[in-house]
Order: structure tokens, then sequence, then C-alpha cells
């Protein structure tokens, strides 16, 4: 039997752009049974009527109308709507695109692989004029990620899945909680239970989805897409790993970045001991009642680093003189930011 994927699309005031959407999902080539769920969460333009008429011409689109309770509760809605065959559950959004080969590569990716709860893939921004320097990055970043090691390496950074371009197994989307109307950005927390659950995430290497931006796009205005609430998310779920590694806690990073990560992780009783810091101005004095300390301070196993340097090639800089000295990623640090 083949295998049965429910693409799930919520919209909302999408008539610009539904149309190619629906067309690149429907249109989607390979050996698997396809249905695709578009649900209306309060759409005031044409969007709702030419998804009616589309759903006339082709048996696997159906047409859902849901109110205006956001994006989760479309999304929800749209599980509960899926055909309970459906194994597989991919998420698509209203202004976005599909290369016709997209769910091919991704169930092949998955099925050799039982470890994986999601699988995303390469994407490209555009229009290119709606894509800045910031955005540009990012998307650079999220395409370096392709392997459940890279993904496991980085979820406390940045959320590391493009949320349109993703397979989930249905049965890990299920254990993980589903989809969770919280403080933060629903994607991300998603990504983070099934992390915690102990799922691998991964992508094709494969540019397979054209992502588009524009100015009214949610993650642009929603204030759950902030940086101070991904903070949140992120310490809600890296504050638990760091009690199970039951040892005290250094932060690298003595400036805004780290004292803020700091901060939110006190809120799920994890504290910092120690700040790292290479600037010599700051090493002897105390932040946030934790003492800073040079580098070359460190001992392996006395504690737990966290990570957390705002500056652009940090990151990587801190990866690389802890490896140098025989730290290990994942056992006696982690990057958070």
């Amino acid at each position: 039997m083949p295998p049965f994927v429910s693409v799930v699309m919520p919209y909302r005031d999408a008539a610009e752009t539904i149309e190619e959407a629906i067309d690149s999902v429907l249109g989607q080539r390979g050996r698997f049974a396809l249905e695709l769920i578009a649900i209306d969460d309060g759409s005031s333009d044409a969007g709702p009527a030419l998804v009616g008429r589309a759903a006339s011409r082709h048996r696997a689109l159906l047409a859902v109308a849901s109110p205006d309770r956001g994006i989760v509760a479309a999304i929800q809605t749209g599980l509960r709507a899926s055909a309970p065959g459906a194994s597989w559950i991919a998420r698509m959004d209203a202004d976005d695109v599909c290369l016709p080969d997209r769910f091919t590569h991704q169930l092949d990716r998955i099925a050799r692989d039982p470890r994986l709860g999601a699988v995303g893939t390469l994407v490209e921004a555009f229009p290119r004029d709606g894509v800045g320097e910031g955005l540009a990055r990012y998307v650079a970043w999220l395409n370096g990620i392709v392997t459940p090691e890279d993904h496991a390496r980085e979820i406390f950074v940045e959320s590391p899945l493009c949320h349109p371009s993703v397979l989930m197994r249905r049965d890990a989307l299920e254990h993980a909680g589903g989809y969770r109307d919280v403080d933060w950005p629903e994607d991300y927390d998603l990504w983070l239970r099934m992390h915690s659950a102990g799922y691998g995430l991964a992508k094709v290497p494969e540019l397979l989805v054209r992502w588009r931006h524009h100015a009214d796009r949610a993650s642009f205005r929603d204030p759950r897409y902030s940086l101070e609430r991904f903070r949140r998310a992120k310490a809600a779920y890296l504050a638990p790993d760091l009690r199970r590694m039951d040892r005290p806690i250094a932060i690298w990073g003595a400036g805004p970045t780290g004292r803020r990560l700091a901060r939110a992780l006190e809120v799920h009783g994890v504290r910092a001991d120690t700040f790292v810091d290479i600037d010599p101005r700051k090493v002897g004095r105390v932040a946030r009642g934790a003492r800073i300390v040079a580098p070359g301070a460190l001992v392996r196993g006395a504690h737990t680093i966290v990570v957390a340097v705002g500056a652009r090639g940090a990151r990587d800089l801190v990866r690389s003189h802890l490896d140098e000295r025989g730290f290990v990623e994942g056992v006696d640090y982690v990057a958070a930011a």
C-alpha cells in the first residue's frame, strides 16, 4: 500500500498566492497518495472562493472553514479533518511553492531512518527584494543544517526547520503532544518537544520549497516571534537538560545575550554560578551574582557550559576553542545563541 501524505495548509487572505501553492502540492510526483487540506482562518478576501473552485476540480483537495482563532487552531482543525490512514503529515503555507519531487524525497529520507520524527528541505527565500540581510543569514544557517546530528547540535540556537517545508510521522507528532498554542512560536515549540522526546530532525539536502516573504508575514507582526519569545522557548526546554547534566552552570557570554538567557533560565530554577568572557575589562567582575572568568579558567567536567554569544561568528570561535581543549559538545557544552 503506498504511503498516504496529508498536507495541512492554513491560510488567511491569501488570494494572490494560494492557487500557485495548491497547484504545487497537487502537482507532486511520486508513488504515494496525497490529500491537501486548506483551512480558511478567517479570510476576508477571495481566497476561500478560489479554494472552493479548486476543490470542485480536485478530489484530493478538501476545503475547511475555521473561525478566526489563529494558526495553531487552524492546524489543529486540519489535522482533525485529515484521513485516519494518513501516516505522514506535511505542512504547507498558502504563499509558498513546492518543487514537484518534494514529498518523494522526504518520504524516502524519513523512511530510511526510524529515529526521525520530522524531515524538512532546503529552502529558497523569495522574492529577492523581500529578503533582508538578517533573513538571508538565517536561511544560509538553516540550509547548512542537514543531518540529525546537525539539528541536535543547533536546536537551542534557533528554530532549525522551516515550518512549511516539513514532513512528519503522524505518530511522532502525536507522541510529542501535537501543536500547542503557546507564548512563543508554535513550530519551534514542536521541534523542541520532538527533540526532548528523543526524535531526530533532519533535512533532504535539496532545495525543494520556495519560501515567500512579505511585510504581512506573521513572523514579522506577531509578538510570539520576537527574540525574547524565542529565548523563553529555548530556556523552557534547555533548563531540564541542564538539570539532568547535574553540574554547575557556566554561561559563555557576559554581554546582553548571555545575561538575558541567564535570566530566562532562572525562571525555570537554573542559575549560573559563572560567566565566561574574553573581555579583560569584565573578568573579575560579577554579573547576576555570578563571577566572570576568562576562558582559561574553565576546567572540563567542572561545569556545563552554555554558549550564549551574539556577535556574528562568535559561536563558531567559541566552539573551536572548546573543541581544541577537549571539551565535547553535547556533553560538556551546548550552544544556545
